[in-house]
């Protein structure tokens, strides 16, 4: 049966059950506001993070539809894995698990995702294929990743998986507040139940901090002129008034080319919310250190900041943090805890054809070495 729990965080509230499953699994979350607009009410005035209506959770699931990128290369990835604990770090549907699971008839699953609506789904899809007897699925961040793994006493994985960004569903459901297509409530928490929303950045942030989060976060060159604009027409009410003020600050030449002007703004503050950056390093970190040897790691990353720290910490990993000249033997003692495994590293033009938000996917591979895991 699928254990579907959640891990204690600070900004989560107490377990409520939603419902079972058709094979009789409980499934329960923490408290989780979603930010529906009900028939009669509009998407233009939203409370702020705290004070956003609640929702029937009933379509969680039957919402949340997601195609797994480069589904093909990472049973590749994972073809001689060991029986044994594979850990999903970013569980989304259950897609690429779903798939590991039917190719490996000897590895159970650990599934960890913050958002309450792709665990629902998660645990459905892995019912309806029959895999739930070997599936324990926990509601957490992946920073919270060796917490998780320690509780159920694992002794180390076979393999593990980082599908990281937004996920097509979080995206396609309009009161997200993920997608620019739509107009809905400044939220774009994977994790509802968390204080933070894009809301709080949106119109509590100072100047500087919007200016610098838009620009780390996005690399985008026009992020002080964005970062005032906002502030200057403050309260901004939803996502739609602020893709407009964000369009509206960009030279007009510069909205012409490489897709609508939001979208690296957009890309930032949700980076922002949901800490996505900044607990990344930790969790790729702790992932790698309960390899078992021969066990792997892959990480799909869909844009240059997530890419740049996933290859900075799997570098450092492979080398052991060696500090000596490149091309010269190491005499500063670094012990290499990974190797690099060649494979392909974006989609094919089939797959992008079929399913275009997989464009911009980056796979990267290791395979511990040595050592216990």
């Amino acid at each position: 049966m699928i254990r579907h729990e959640s891990v204690s965080r600070s900004t989560h509230r107490g377990s409520a059950t939603l419902g079972s499953l058709p094979d009789g699994t409980v499934v329960s979350f923490n408290s989780a506001r979603c930010h529906r607009a009900f028939a009669g009410e509009k998407s233009g005035g939203h409370p702020p993070s705290g004070r956003l209506p609640g929702a029937a959770g009933h379509n969680m699931v039957n919402g949340f539809r997601h195609e797994p990128v480069m589904i093909e290369e990472i049973l590749d990835v994972f073809t001689s894995m060991e029986p044994g604990v594979f850990l999903d770090a970013t569980l989304g549907g259950a897609g690429h698990s779903v798939a590991v699971l039917a190719a490996h008839a000897d590895v159970t699953l650990i599934g960890i995702d913050q958002d309450d609506a792709a665990l629902a789904a998660a645990a459905q899809r892995l019912s309806d294929e029959g895999l739930s007897g070997r599936a324990t699925l926990r509601r957490a961040r992946f920073d919270s990743l060796a917490q998780v793994v320690g509780r159920e006493g694992a002794d180390g994985l076979v393999g593990a998986l980082f599908d990281l960004g937004v996920s097509s569903p979080q995206l396609d459901v309009a009161e997200r507040g993920f997608s620019l297509r739509h107009d809905a409530p400044l939220d774009m928490r994977m994790d509802r139940s968390a204080d933070v929303s894009a809301d709080t950045v949106v119109n509590t942030y100072a100047e500087a901090d919007l200016e610098r989060i838009i620009r780390e976060n996005s690399d985008e060159r026009f992020a002080a002129r964005i970062a005032r604009a906002i502030v200057a027409n403050r309260p901004v009410s939803g996502t739609a008034q602020l893709a407009q003020l964000v369009t509206d600050a960009i030279p007009a030449a510069t909205r012409r080319r490489g897709g609508h002007p939001a979208r690296r703004t957009f890309q930032a503050i949700r980076i922002e919310v949901n800490k996505e950056l900044e607990i990344l390093p930790a969790a790729l970190e702790s992932a790698i250190a309960m390899l078992r040897p021969g066990a792997r790691l892959a990480v799909l990353s869909y844009h240059s900041g997530e890419d740049r720290i996933v290859k900075s910490v799997l570098r450092h990993a492979e080398t052991g943090g060696c500090t000596c000249r490149p091309g010269l033997p190491c005499g500063c003692g670094a012990v290499a805890g990974v190797r690099r495994v060649r494979v392909r590293r974006e989609p094919t033009s089939a797959e992008v054809a079929h399913n275009p938000r997989a464009g911009s996917a980056r796979l990267r591979v290791v395979e511990k070495i040595g050592g216990e895991g």
